[in-house]
């Protein structure tokens, strides 16, 4: 089980920023012609001299069955085309996430580099390094069920506690229902995913669809790992009497 609470939504940042006109000039760093940018590695939203941003890095886990949707997760968080057939990821596919988020607390702006690692289940098997690679430094992990497939959501018990060891520290996890679209061939009822929700307290999102030319359709997500790892943070800083500083870098 957790043994944290997650932070109510809205606790630490702005919520709905994104529809904010203030807003604007922070989000269209990270978009063009009303689309997302495709950030390779080393690239990063350039913002003007006057409104210098600091950045923090992340490093998430996205963890599922086969054919859950983990790397079509991946490409709607990030604005990229979403692959039209499943083929397994052959070995780790990194993908790079830029979210600004507005601070409750003294309205600072920062920006969010969420560095989504994502890895295919026969290769996990195969290969025994990838996954200690997956979990080396890592700062949160996403839990993908498909709303289609009934095994998926069941190995959800299996795969937290797998990440709850005291080894891995306090981790953001998050739970993420794909394919809710497809509400014809669902397999798994509303009912189930609040009492999944009551028991393991973690906070969960549904996803699918066509990916919309706005935020509207991944800011929930976004919103919700930047608030948990925003706080996850503040709390290691007040155990070691510090301000919270999570590898941040001062956008030019």
């Amino acid at each position: 089980m957790m043994a944290r609470e997650p932070p109510p939504p809205g606790s630490f940042i702005v919520p709905d920023w994104h529809r904010c006109k203030e807003s604007k000039e922070y989000f269209n760093k990270i978009l063009h012609k009303k689309k997302r940018k495709n950030f390779g590695l080393l690239e990063s939203p350039v913002m003007p001299p006057h409104a210098a941003v600091d950045t923090v890095h992340y490093k998430i886990f996205l963890s599922g069955k086969s054919g859950v949707g983990k790397t079509a997760l991946a490409a709607r968080l990030a604005g990229l085309n979403i692959p039209k057939m499943h083929h397994e990821t052959t070995g780790i596919q990194t993908t790079v996430v830029y979210w600004p988020v507005k601070l409750r607390e003294n309205g600072r702006v920062l920006f969010f580099r969420l560095q989504l690692w994502d890895c295919g289940e026969n290769a996990l098997r195969r290969f025994d390094h990838l996954l200690p690679s997956c979990k080396e430094q890592v700062d949160a992990v996403i839990f993908l069920f498909s709303f289609t497939d009934r095994t998926s959501f069941e190995d959800l018990s299996n795969q937290i506690p797998k990440w709850t060891e005291p080894s891995y520290g306090c981790l953001v996890k998050v739970v993420v229902g794909t394919k809710f679209d497809l509400f014809m061939h669902c397999d798994v009822p509303e009912r189930d995913v609040r009492k999944f929700q009551e028991t393991w307290r973690l906070p969960v999102h549904r996803s699918g669809g066509e990916v919309s030319d706005g935020l509207g359709d991944v800011a929930p997500i976004l919103n919700c790992l930047a608030e948990n790892l925003w706080h996850q943070d503040c709390v290691r800083a007040g155990a070691a009497g510090q301000h919270p500083q999570h590898d941040t870098v001062t956008l030019p």
